[in-house]
């Protein structure tokens, strides 16, 4: 039988990531491609006794169907965790509980976008947001980023010149895949800009608590006086992923209407899920495994970065950045990132080619290097053998 799909299937394109992934299962691979925390820090005795309490106090309500918002405890937490941390103001209202944030940026295209419509995004940006947006029929704009984000005459000239514009998307702590935080001028830039031109924004922060160095800023949000910004988070990177629990976070009014959406795809996220990390957080010091995170991820970031200057061409550029899972690195121009992928393989060392990330102007010559899941000496070796083989690829 010949199916008749809908338009939106011929925009969709398998993600490089996860594709990626699936050569890096063999364990003599080291791997830098996929966005994936360290496994060995996931609390697995905590979470035996989160489970194990759960399911003996409230287990005919953890196994029971539940509220598409989610779980009330965990979206207070939530709403008050950003509160301390971001300069926020919400309560439980303003947080829905979603699958990871990515369910959140599909959720998004869904109540913001229609066939046609504009999407501004940092150049370059997460690919997976391109994924999800995309699947809606909309176009991108890029644009130009420096080592402060987003530049914001060439956000007002976008907005300018694009008057269907209907979201922004940004990534402003530790931006995949580049790794770059913005300024707390851009932010509030931002905000304004949003407001000025009724532009809804969307913040997603995945890597936010994992700072190294530096001081923590402020949310978008927090500056958003027109209620224009969606804020995204996800448990994914500080707890484990496997549960797939993350939010949205904003005004009450676009809360319910991602609720509506929400009803249509999955009715609601994992009851038990989202007891489990609920009962984890009141009874466990998360702050303390954290700290834990952060102290082995700052030492892996370290080592990547130190490899580098040892081994790699002096004419490439990269990125240090002050938190997050990912380096972002520019080869000479003359060098095909995916060429050079092919050849890294064969040795058993995978990343990401950087073309990926670019909605419309791709740049062959970057690649994106993820530093969290490989163990330390892992991570030197990996990197001394892809300075090798990019050493008889130079012009």
């Amino acid at each position: 039988m010949e199916y008749k799909y809908a338009k939106r299937i011929s925009q969709i394109k398998a993600s490089e990531i996860r594709e990626l992934l699936k050569l890096t299962e063999k364990p003599e691979v080291i791997s830098f491609a996929g966005g994936l925390p360290a496994p060995e820090l996931f609390p697995m005795e905590e979470i035996k006794w989160a489970s194990s309490h759960v399911l003996t106090h409230n287990g005919e309500q953890a196994l029971q169907y539940s509220s598409t918002e989610g779980f009330t405890p965990l979206r207070k937490w939530i709403a008050d965790r950003m509160n301390a941390q971001l300069g926020t103001s919400f309560c439980d209202e303003n947080i829905l509980i979603t699958h990871g944030s990515q369910q959140a940026l599909d959720l998004s295209g869904k109540v913001f976008l229609d066939e046609g419509d504009v999407v501004l995004c940092e150049s370059p940006t997460y690919l997976a947001a391109i994924s999800a947006f995309r699947a809606y029929g909309c176009e991108f704009v890029e644009i130009e980023t420096d080592t402060e984000g987003m530049i914001m005459s060439d956000l007002e000239r976008a907005l300018q010149t694009h008057p269907t514009s209907k979201l922004i998307y940004v990534i402003p702590n530790f931006q995949n895949p580049t790794g770059r935080t913005w300024s707390l001028k851009r932010r509030q830039q931002l905000a304004d800009l949003s407001a000025k031109y009724h532009v809804a924004v969307i913040e997603d922060n995945p890597y936010g608590e994992l700072r190294y160095e530096g001081e923590p800023l402020p949310s978008v949000k927090s500056f958003d006086r027109s209620g224009n910004v969606v804020y995204t988070g996800t448990f994914s990177k500080i707890f484990c992923p496997g549960y797939r629990i993350g939010w949205a976070a904003a005004e009450t009014d676009v809360i319910r209407k991602y609720v509506l959406v929400k009803q249509g795809a999955d009715l609601q996220c994992n009851t038990m899920a989202q007891m489990i990390i609920s009962a984890y957080l009141e009874n466990y010091d998360i702050d303390t495994h954290i700290l834990s995170i952060r102290e082995v991820y700052r030492r892996r970031r370290d080592i990547a970065i130190s490899t580098i200057r040892r081994y790699f061409p002096s004419d490439i550029k990269y990125t240090v950045p002050e938190g997050g899972l990912f380096l972002w690195l520019e080869l000479n121009e003359k060098i095909n990132a995916a060429k050079l992928l092919e050849k890294c393989l064969e040795h058993n060392v995978a990343f990401v080619p950087g073309n990926s990330f670019f909605p419309n102007n791709q740049k062959l010559n970057t690649l994106r290097i993820n530093f969290s899941n490989m163990q330390d000496d892992k991570i030197a070796e990996g990197l001394i053998r892809m300075s090798e083989v990019l050493s008889h690829m130079i012009p």
